[in-house]
């Protein structure tokens, strides 16, 4: 990304816009929570929906996608919201074996155990649509869900909503829009 906009802020700034929107927050954080009190209960957090392999692979992944997403849960966010449901449980558990499959293929290990370098090629490929082909349809399909639930999940967590500075919805006295919010705006409308 260029002109000062890096991808972490970008990701950040939509996120910030999703829990100004339609989807209530208390909801994300009501799975957040459900996830956090099994942890607390066990020590540890053992996955519902998905075997511990896909869950890893997950962990990995989401972080990845989002530096500081263990940090906020997004694998147990999206395990518990697949144990709840059928179709998605079935977007991650095939995207993940599309990727071990596909890792397997070209780098002779699976994701969890290839090389950082390998892993890199292989997500910068699915990626970006562009990319797509009939042997990376899928995944760039599974890449656009699991990055999406990856910023929904770590950014209405605790640690993403204490990132973005969020302190709810409320009254405010003024209203001021940041001068370099204006001229970047300006300057991509063409105006």
């Amino acid at each position: 990304m260029s002109e000062g906009i890096n991808r972490r802020a970008l990701l950040g700034q939509i996120a910030a816009a999703t829990l100004a929107g339609n989807i209530g927050i208390a909801e994300a954080q009501h799975v957040h929570h459900e996830a956090v009190a099994q942890a607390k209960t066990t020590g540890v957090y053992q996955p519902k929906a998905l075997t511990h392999h896909e869950f890893e692979t997950l962990r990995v992944l989401s972080e990845t996608i989002v530096p500081g997403a263990t940090k906020g849960g997004a694998a147990e966010f999206v395990d518990v919201l697949a144990d709840k449901n059928a179709e998605l449980l079935a977007i991650y558990t095939g995207g993940l074996a599309w990727i071990d499959l596909t890792m397997k293929r070209d780098h002779g290990a699976d994701f969890l155990s290839a090389k950082p370098e390998d892993r890199a090629r292989m997500l910068d490929q699915i990626a970006y649509r562009r990319n797509e082909t009939p042997d990376l349809a899928p995944g760039v399909r599974f890449f656009v869900w699991a990055r999406r639930l990856t910023v929904d999940a770590y950014y209405s967590s605790a640690a993403g909503i204490k990132e973005l500075g969020f302190m709810g919805n409320g009254a405010r006295k003024d209203f001021t829009v940041p001068q370099d919010a204006i001229d970047y705006a300006v300057k991509r409308s063409g105006l």
